[in-house]
């Protein structure tokens, strides 16, 4: 008898497979454990871009999520593009319901262009309601940036920014610095501590989904039972197998290759 563990995701879903829903069950699927999803919106997109968004009403996302709690509980959560406010109220409230644990939340928020892509009033109940429920936030340059209104461009005002973010959600934060010039540096304040990830830069533009593939790969290593730090630590090495990869689709960023052989992961 085989035994996985349940782990699921709540995010919206990529039309081309490289991001979202579909990125973060291959990665669930690769890194062997059971994926599930609740979808918060239908996107028509491929690697040049996102052509439309169609949220799903927020009581069927209540449906989706009730069906699948009610019968397979998770043993982690990532959250990726949440589509509008009441959407956060309900997935806090099945967080709560089910007294849900190891929730990484993604806060698919603002493009590392700087370009919003999520109403404020939604960011706004991200804040309040959704990153207090957190195990950890994993927020990019941009959004940490604009979490903080300040700045936020190397490694060391990505430590205070982390610190920051820590004290004022009361949950772990990694900060995302595949956008430094200089190496793909990731901090994590799990509240005591400074974590630094040290990543090597490779030069692609295929790199569409590393954010969402990075964030279920850590809460599919919570799931299993490696500690935060160490979560992070396979997650990081295993986006970049990915990316090394070197997977070819597309006429724009194009997307990761998630099925790396194992021996790639660890």
């Amino acid at each position: 008898m085989i035994e996985r563990v349940p782990v699921l995701t709540i995010a919206g879903s990529d039309s081309s497979g490289g991001a979202g829903i579909q990125a973060d069950l291959k990665t669930m699927t690769v890194l062997q454990v059971y994926g599930m999803s609740a979808i918060t919106a239908l996107t028509a997109q491929n690697t040049t871009g996102v052509q439309g968004i169609f949220p799903v009403p927020a009581d069927f996302l209540h449906q989706q999520l009730c069906s699948v709690c009610e019968d397979i509980v998770p043993k982690a959560v990532k959250t990726g593009m949440i589509a509008c406010a009441e959407q956060v109220w309900i997935i806090c409230s099945i967080l709560s319901q089910y007294a849900l644990s190891n929730v990484v939340v993604d806060p698919v928020m603002v493009a590392t262009t700087g370009a919003t892509l999520t109403q404020q009033e939604t960011i706004a109940a991200m804040q309040e309601q959704l990153f207090p429920l957190a195990t950890l936030i994993t927020p990019n340059l941009a959004e940490a940036a604009f979490l903080l209104e300040r700045p936020v461009q190397n490694v060391s005002e990505m430590e205070q920014a982390a610190k920051q973010l820590a004290k004022q959600y009361h949950t772990a934060v990694l900060i995302k610095g595949g956008h430094l010039t200089t190496d793909a540096m990731d901090v994590l304040y799990d509240g005591e501590q400074i974590h630094l990830f040290r990543g090597e830069r490779l030069q692609t533009k295929n790199t569409h989904g590393t954010g969402c593939t990075l964030s279920s790969a850590i809460a599919a290593k919570l799931a299993v039972g490696c500690t935060l730090q160490e979560s992070v630590r396979q997650a990081k090495i295993y986006v970049a197998s990915c990316i090394r990869a070197g997977l070819q689709l597309g006429h724009g960023n194009g997307p990761l290759c998630h099925n790396v052989g194992k021996e790639n992961i660890e």
